[in-house]
């Protein structure tokens, strides 16, 4: 992702992928977000373009607020418009000319891998998943009805799984600090 980031040359390009990934949004959400839609003193953003037309609110981190503030700064959307706008400024920006953005970039950062837009908000729900967070949370920063749904975008790397400790190491944890009895004759 980062590889990505790095490799993504127009600015206002950068920010829409890092929108899209830091705040778990399908491309079409990122491409209708409004400027009034950033909330910097509570640290959210409202998802008013959400599938079925649900509103929710997600996490705004400090590291996308300072890079949508340089944004804001640099192409002066209008305040009460389009934070993305597209070549007309009355529209926003096309979900195709972001996919092509995401296209170039991973080109450009020799990503391999078959990835979509899409896949960063997989990556987005994959990391929350990794680092501890409670399936529920996830499911709400991603506007799903049903975990079962959340379950799809959670993919559980290797790595991680092998990190997981048994709960027999904290049933038993003496168990593991003693070494085995000697037997008289082995087990047949």
């Amino acid at each position: 992702i980062m590889r990505i980031f790095e490799a993504t040359k127009i600015p206002k390009n950068r920010v829409i992928l890092m929108t899209m990934y830091a705040c778990g949004l399908r491309v079409s959400e990122a491409c209708k977000m409004k400027v009034t839609d950033i909330d910097g003193d509570r640290g959210a953003i409202r998802v008013s373009e959400g599938k079925g037309g649900k509103t929710r609110y997600v996490m705004l981190s400090n590291c996308l607020r300072d890079h949508l503030r340089n944004y804001y700064r640099e192409y002066r959307p209008d305040r009460n418009g389009w934070l993305f706008p597209g070549r007309n400024p009355r529209r926003p920006i096309t979900s195709r000319a972001v996919q092509l953005a995401f296209e170039e970039a991973k080109n450009r950062a020799g990503v391999t891998k078959p990835a979509t837009c899409h896949s960063l908000r997989h990556s987005f729900a994959t990391h929350l998943m990794e680092s501890g967070t409670n399936l529920r949370y996830i499911q709400e920063l991603l506007g799903h009805a049903s975990p079962r749904t959340t379950c799809i975008y959670t993919r559980v790397s290797v790595h991680s799984a092998i990190k997981i400790e048994s709960p027999l190491e904290r049933l038993m944890p003496q168990v593991a600090a003693v070494a085995p009895p000697e037997r008289e004759r082995p087990i047949e």
